[in-house]
């Protein structure tokens, strides 16, 4: 096996960013992203160190001849993508909107409260489909991608009766629209889209000073970790391969099925910290 770096790509966005400096206890940045990143092959981060190396996954040039076969959206392409990340002091109070006359006993409790966040969203992510294993129509070493018999595909994750989620609203249908790669040829690449990243982090945090000296402060903080709890399905761990060649109508098990999770459950963690 002989390993080399060939190839090209062409990224093209439309950025539009809105920020807002501190400013009356708020402070914020907004950012949008339309976007489409192109080449010939490519590696997602999501896949690991070794993506490159693996059979299903990562960055295999099936044909060296016509590497140009094998251009498509890159494997971490997102046409849309959501970002923001937020600071706001709560207007509770001495001095603030509400309660902004209470003692100072009770402002220690009320008061001083701050608001921190980070907010992502993306549409879902490219993924190629291959050939039942053991199916190498063109280079040997390397097990060849699908070709699909219609243009679209609807693709995503789906909840189905039997309790799994698929990356097809109807698996056994969708297995069908694939035939296998026929020698000389690479098969399409990254022709599904499966799930998308969404995520909300929120900080809550309060400092109170030392009643015998300024320098000497108490901070409390609270982060939590995927607020909502959202679960959105790894595409790279359920079963990618279709209807092997001497049969197309061969049922593939668990064509489709996600295994794993993209996202993490919810977590949260406190600390307090005496600072002098």
């Amino acid at each position: 096996m002989t390993l080399r770096s060939i190839g090209f790509s062409n990224y093209n966005a439309l950025q539009v960013t809105l920020r807002h400096q501190m400013s009356h206890g708020v402070q914020f940045d907004f950012n949008y992203t339309y976007s489409k990143s192109i080449d010939l092959c490519s590696d997602a981060e999501r896949l690991g160190n070794y993506g490159s190396l693996n059979f299903n996954g990562g960055c295999q040039m099936f044909n060296a001849w016509s590497p140009n076969l094998f251009r498509a959206v890159s494997d971490f392409d997102t046409t849309h993508q959501v970002n923001a990340n937020w600071i706001a002091d709560l207007p509770f109070g001495k001095g603030r909107t509400f309660a902004g006359n209470v003692n100072r006993a009770v402002d220690a409790i009320i008061g001083g409260w701050q608001l921190s966040g980070l907010f992502r969203w993306t549409s879902g992510f490219p993924y190629t489909i291959y050939n039942n294993p053991a199916d190498y129509p063109t280079d040997w070493y390397w097990e060849g991608a699908a070709m699909p018999t219609v243009s679209h595909i609807k693709s995503g994750a789906y909840h189905l009766a039997d309790g799994n989620v698929n990356l097809f609203p109807d698996p056994t249908t969708a297995e069908g629209l694939f035939n296998p790669a026929l020698p000389g040829q690479v098969g399409v690449r990254n022709f599904v889209r499966g799930d998308g990243y969404f995520g909300i982090d929120l900080g809550l945090s309060k400092r109170w000073k030392m009643p015998w000296s300024d320098k000497q402060t108490v901070a409390l903080r609270w982060e939590v970790f995927n607020v909502t709890n959202s679960t959105r399905f790894d595409f790279n761990d359920q079963n990618s391969s279709s209807a092997s060649e001497s049969n197309n109508s061969i049922a593939v098990p668990n064509f489709g099925n996600y295994t794993h999770l993209m996202t993490n459950p919810r977590v949260m963690q406190f600390a307090l910290r005496y600072e002098f």
